[in-house]
């Protein structure tokens, strides 16, 4: 068993509602890859469920001290369930992974490496998908509404849906929120200053289960969304960059 510690060296953050057959295996997926980095914890949100994901997660947690449970009444999207995952992280570098077991956490070791290596103004490592296991009719979504946004905001991000990031905690609470906030990450780091870094992952099929999402409940959303952060973008002049302080 890998030994908890109070100041973990990562927090994997992993939203889920209704994902009762993904949690065990996607654990040990986690604690594997995690081993080479150090010590570790995983906060997972979950999300409302109705099914048996809440037993699922307490029947792991009670032999893992490393994995940690925080558990909404009922369901406020992926969105909140990141920032919540965030909020209660003790690392100041945290990675997020959907919870349906699609996203491969054994790049996580060298996104966690490559947001290192990039210094302090690194803020995010954004994976990118490819080899995608979803039906064509996700994939062509996901393509337009990766080449929309990619127009309009020009964050020169492939994929930005992908759930596999990893990114300096502080930044990450330093950003406007609302809902969708996820998939709109890259271009809000570099509106705030920071550099964004990217990696190619291979996606996997999901374990079990199907999605909880679907293309007519985020279309007209996502639209507004994407107006909303291009005029957050638009109204920022210049990022500060402090010179000196007195304390």
């Amino acid at each position: 068993m890998t030994e908890t510690t109070s100041h973990p060296l990562l927090s994997v953050v992993v939203p889920v509602r209704n994902e009762v057959g993904n949690i065990a295996p996607l654990v040990a997926d986690i604690e594997k890859a995690c081993a080479a980095i150090g010590p570790f914890e995983i906060v997972y949100v979950n999300d409302g469920s109705t099914d048996g994901t809440a037993a699922a997660l307490t029947e792991l947690a009670a032999t893992r001290p490393w994995l940690r449970v925080v558990t909404h009444a009922q369901s406020c999207g992926q969105s909140a369930a990141v920032r919540t995952g965030v909020r209660h992280a003790r690392s100041a570098i945290v990675a997020t992974l959907d919870g349906d077991g699609q996203n491969d956490p054994s790049f996580l070791p060298a996104m966690v490496e490559a947001l290192q290596a990039g210094g302090l103004h690194a803020g995010l490592v954004q994976g990118q998908r490819v080899g995608r296991k979803d039906t064509g009719f996700k994939r062509w979504q996901s393509k337009i509404a990766n080449g929309v946004r990619g127009r309009v905001l020009k964050d020169d991000t492939r994929d930005t849906g992908c759930g596999l990031k990893c990114f300096r905690r502080e930044a990450y609470l330093a950003l406007p929120y609302f809902d969708a906030l996820h998939r709109f990450m890259p271009a809000l780091m570099a509106r705030e200053g920071y550099k964004v870094l990217h990696a190619d992952v291979h996606d996997r099929p999901r374990l079990t289960g199907v999605s909880n999402y679907g293309f007519f409940d985020r279309l007209w959303v996502g639209i507004l969304d994407l107006a909303g952060v291009w005029w957050l973008i638009r109204r920022r002049k210049r990022v500060p960059q402090i010179v000196s302080e007195t304390m």
